[in-house]
């Protein structure tokens, strides 16, 4: 009972601020357009990288990810951002996003060369990287919160992360699984992945219908982000115990 009281009582805090918020930071909306269009320019030109094509695109999409998680961050901790922290924004986290991906690489590179190889045969292969890459998801869902609310060095911010979800995985699970549902219901989008930061632009843009279509997914999606940077903070900050208390007072 105490559990399903924290989650209510949790989130009807959670859904306020993030309302507020939203609503006098809407422009974040646009960033998805910017981070689109820079991610289809990125890719149209890592073929003149050569053999660097590799450590470009993940320069240059940590520099990305980095730039929205700064955004998300100046309206958590301030509710604004400003052009000034968009400049700024694509080397904030930079080194930290990129030590994470450096490390999802390695662990890429060891299972792809040491285990995949051992259930090669049948659709074992296949069915084992659904179930690590579901896991990874999982057990690492709020690592994009833990890069911007929390101090750690790229592997104990991996750490932190585990054990938030560990600790955490009831009151983070249902509310996110819900927005997910959502953004599904209305868009047809389905985010995957550990770090997101924007609704992918479709090749069709330009009729009327997707384009809304598009622009809704990105409300939904940025409004999402700035809850879940709420509901991060509050859960990472506190127990259980301690919100049931306050809220006695």
């Amino acid at each position: 009972m105490d559990i399903i009281k924290d989650i209510f009582y949790t989130n009807k805090r959670v859904f306020k601020l993030a309302i507020d918020s939203f609503i006098k930071n809407w422009i974040i909306i646009f960033t998805g357009l910017f981070y689109s269009l820079a991610t289809i320019i990125l890719y149209i030109s890592l073929p003149h990288f050569w053999i660097l094509a590799g450590l470009v695109m993940i320069i240059v999409t940590s520099a990305l990810i980095s730039n929205y998680l700064h955004l998300i961050n100046c309206i958590i901790t301030r509710n604004k951002f400003d052009i000034q922290d968009f400049k700024e924004g694509f080397t904030i986290y930079l080194n930290k996003v990129w030590g994470i991906s450096f490390i999802g690489w390695f662990g890429s590179l060891v299972v792809s060369t040491l285990i995949m190889p051992i259930f090669s045969r049948g659709n074992l292969a296949i069915e084992l990287n659904l179930i690590i890459n579901f896991l990874v998801i999982t057990l690492l869902n709020a690592l994009p919160e833990s890069v911007y609310q929390k101090m750690y060095n790229p592997w104990d911010t991996i750490v932190y992360t585990f054990e938030f979800i560990k600790e955490n995985w009831i009151e983070w699970f249902v509310p996110n699984i819900i927005l997910s549902i959502v953004l599904y219901l209305l868009t047809g989008s389905f985010l995957s992945g550990v770090f997101k930061y924007y609704i992918p632009l479709r090749f069709n843009i330009l009729s009327p219908r997707v384009f809304l279509i598009y622009i809704l997914g990105q409300i939904i999606f940025s409004f999402t982000m700035i809850y879940r940077g709420y509901l991060f903070d509050i859960l990472s900050t506190s127990t259980r115990r301690k919100r049931l208390f306050m809220r006695e007072f």
